[in-house]
């Protein structure tokens, strides 16, 4: 029987030593939503007959549907170790690629991660991905290896074997923890067998083992295996309950909110560490400064939006106006939210290190900073993936045009991993995802969900631009002839853009005189006069200001950095986004008076140089590919060969597990659609494929202009390749 535990929640809020924030995360089909089951279980929250088959933490019928999660959950539940209660916020996160924005959202709410993996497929792609994705936001992991009947029932592994098969997982995954981690926490987020950071067990079955516990009690590996053996490992759930050793293993090695924030803040917030505000984020402090961050907008048929997310300073109360310091504007907050899975518990205030929702942040978004004053928000939420694949999607009935475009921007608030144009002068409306399954499961949630019938187009790749030699300086007039500006665009360092990919270098306009960002460019090789000139960072793009003693600059520089955010969204070759391009601005004669160089007439020049200093810069497209791993029976081998080949793609690597063969292979996207029915065709039905990363690559010479003009021609732009679009 469910049991209330509404009141506890709230007592235990105020006590940031007692609270634990954590998500679960791991590949697709390791049994994340299985375990979080068992664990609501074990706090009382859903019967414990449920617990496995009911998966809470699915909330939409499509999740039910397919067996897979689509969005992280959250839930507030209590736990208690020797007598002592800990409020636990868990979040549930989705294993697939296609939804791994969820899984780098959670991360800006959590401290630590319970990575799961399956006893017999071990570390898999999306293994290395949600843990790379937790590594980047200082999120601890902790490691459960679930499924370990399977080595008892299908492999029949002695208790030798199945200990060498777990310290094999450990060891990978600590290896990739070693090279990923922050440097000064390598030692201390080693996991270990000993110390109890790791556990195994089965979260379908409801019990789990650590070293630690199985000592405390007395339990072995042969106890395991008699237990499914004698098929009473329904006794084994009652001496090790999944929820009792997991929950330990949380509290005992996850840090609480004090201890994080000392670690986590100054890689998150980029404000003066010595200001109050500082101070107060550093300390987690309930009476600070209020500093609140979205992470998740859920539209509630009853609420309206709801902004899930994580309050790192201050107490927040119901009623309070607050100031969202992206939207630049001031709201008023009318409830505060607790998360019980599907449902929600109100409260009248909320203080520091705990994870809530909001309801009145109109128009907020996943990133935005809340606080109840302006300050320095939260650096954005970076996503390791892009969207690559774009559809146009049109309302059946033009009667509902208005609908579709408001649905639409509810959709891109819901899933900022969808980026959404809206086109309301010619009526086209394109989104943008991960992939087919991505749009897919958008698609029928417009039409299921909110109750719209609508019509898609076949998905079309979204490539990229960049420029591949120094353009010579060109000149842009602005339409009344009396402001001129001199650009040169030359290809971004590697360095430099790996850094902005990696969060190293903030999204966004520079600050002035901001000495940090000047020693960080000095470090990737920048000259240091040309690193106090940088304007702007943009989508993989640099904007740098290389004038001298223009009187006017100031006026106009943010007008020229406007501009240059509208070419690298639609680029001169095929109004494609760019990438990896530094333009700099080298000259510039304005007009004395300030009337004649407005927006209408520096934006058209802008636009102008900088496009067609990309054509004179060797402007080329590149396509996405996509790294994959392919797995299927040995005997198939040559027929996956054949498959990557026909798809211009490139094998990578290919080994033989046992009757298993597992081949990395480098395919472009736009050879991708229909990918998962061919691989089945091309293996009898047993082959599957995972991504594991994302990469942009030189569409070849050979298909560079019929590429373009394809796009040029369902864009509806000038067929002439000489000429900038």
């Amino acid at each position: 029987m469910a049991e209330d535990t509404t009141d506890k929640i709230k007592d235990l809020m105020t006590q940031p030593e007692n609270i634990r924030n954590m998500a679960i995360s791991a590949h697709i089909d390791h049994g994340k939503t299985t375990l979080s089951d068992s664990l609501l279980a074990g706090a009382g929250m859903i019967s414990e007959e449920l617990a496995g088959q009911q998966l809470a933490m699915d909330f939409h019928e499509d999740e039910q549907e397919r067996g897979i999660t689509i969005d992280s959950a959250n839930v507030n539940m209590v736990h208690t170790v020797d007598g002592k209660d800990f409020l636990i916020n868990l979040i549930d996160t989705p294993g697939h690629v296609d939804f791994g924005g969820d899984v780098t959202r959670a991360m800006r709410a959590v401290d630590g991660t319970l990575v799961l993996a399956d006893a017999v497929e071990g570390m898999m792609p999306q293994t290395e991905t949600v843990l790379r994705q937790a590594l980047k936001e200082k999120v601890k992991p902790l490691l459960f290896i679930n499924k370990a009947d399977r080595l008892i029932k299908e492999l029949k592994l002695t208790p030798e074997q199945m200990q060498e098969r777990f310290l094999g997982i450990i060891s990978r995954i600590n290896g990739f923890v070693q090279d990923n981690a922050p440097e000064e926490l390598k030692e201390d987020w080693k996991l270990s067998v000993e110390d109890g950071s790791v556990a195994f067990g089965s979260a379908l079955h409801k019990w789990a083992l650590s070293v630690p516990y199985m000592k405390k009690v007395g339990i072995t590996f042969k106890d395991v295996i008699e237990a499914y053996e004698n098929d009473t490992f329904d006794e084994l759930a009652k001496k090790a309950p999944a929820h009792k050793v997991i929950l330990d293993q949380v509290i005992e090695h996850l840090p609480n909110p004090k201890q994080s924030q000392k670690y986590r803040i100054p890689k998150i917030w980029h404000g003066d560490m010595e200001s109050d505000q500082g101070k107060a984020l550093l300390s987690c402090d309930p009476k600070g400064d209020v500093a609140f961050v979205v992470t998740k907008i859920v539209i509630d048929k009853h609420a309206g939006e709801i902004a899930a997310g994580r309050l790192f300073s201050g107490t927040i109360k119901q009623g309070d106006n607050v100031y969202m310091n992206m939207a630049k504007k001031e709201v008023r907050l009318q409830q505060i939210l607790l998360y019980k899975g599907a449902a929600n518990i109100q409260v009248p205030e909320a203080t520091a290190g705990n994870i809530i929702g909001l309801v009145g942040l109109k128009g907020a978004f996943a990133g935005e900073t809340v606080s109840l004053k302006a300050i320095e928000p939260f650096e954005a939420i970076k996503h390791i993936f892009e969207p690559v694949i774009t559809k146009s999607i049109e309302a059946k009935t033009p009667a509902d045009l208005p609908k579709l475009v408001e649905v639409l921007r509810q959709v891109n608030k819901e899933d900022p991993g969808i980026t959404v144009e809206i086109n309301e002068e010619t009526g086209e409306n394109l989104i943008s995802g991960m992939g087919e399954l991505h749009l897919e499961i958008i698609e029928n949630r417009i039409i299921s969900e909110k109750g719209l019938q609508v019509n898609t187009s076949p998905p079309i790749v979204v490539y990229r631009e960049t420029v591949t030699k120094v353009s010579p300086e060109m000149e842009g007039r602005s339409p009344n002839k009396h402001n001129r500006f001199m650009i040169i665009v030359e290809p971004l360092s590697d360095e430099v853009y790996k850094a902005m990919k990696d969060g190293d270098l903030p999204e966004g306009r520079a600050k002035k005189k901001d000495k940090e960002l000047w020693k960080t460019l000095q470090g990737l090789g920048v000259d240091s006069k040309e690193a106090r000139k940088y304007v702007e960072f943009y989508k993989g793009n640099v904007l740098v200001d290389a004038t001298r003693g223009i009187v006017h600059i100031g006026e106009v520089i943010e007008m020229v950095a406007d501009a240059f955010e509208q070419v690298m969204r639609e680029g001169g070759l095929a109004r494609e986004p760019g990438m990896k391009m530094k333009v700099r601005l080298m000259d510039c004669k304005l007009h004395e008076d300030a009337i004649h160089r407005g927006p209408a007439q520096v934006y058209p020049a802008v636009r102008e140089a900088i496009k067609s200093a990309m054509l004179q810069a060797n402007l080329s497209l590149f396509e996405p590919l996509q790294e994959l791993q392919i797995e299927g029976p040995s005997n198939h081998m040559s027929d996956i060969s054949t498959l990557v080949q026909n798809k211009r793609g490139q094998l990578l690597t290919m080994d033989t597990e046992g009757t298993t063969v597992v081949a990395r292979a480098r395919i472009p996207v736009a050879e991708m659609f229909g990918m998962a029915s061919d691989l089945r065709s091309a293996t009898s039905g047993r082959g599957v494929s995972f991504v594991v990363d994302q990469m942009f690559e030189k569409v070849p010479e050979a298909l560079k202009n019929k590429v373009v003009l394809q796009i040029r021609d369902r864009k509806g732009l000038n067929k002439d390749l000489s000429i900038p679009v």
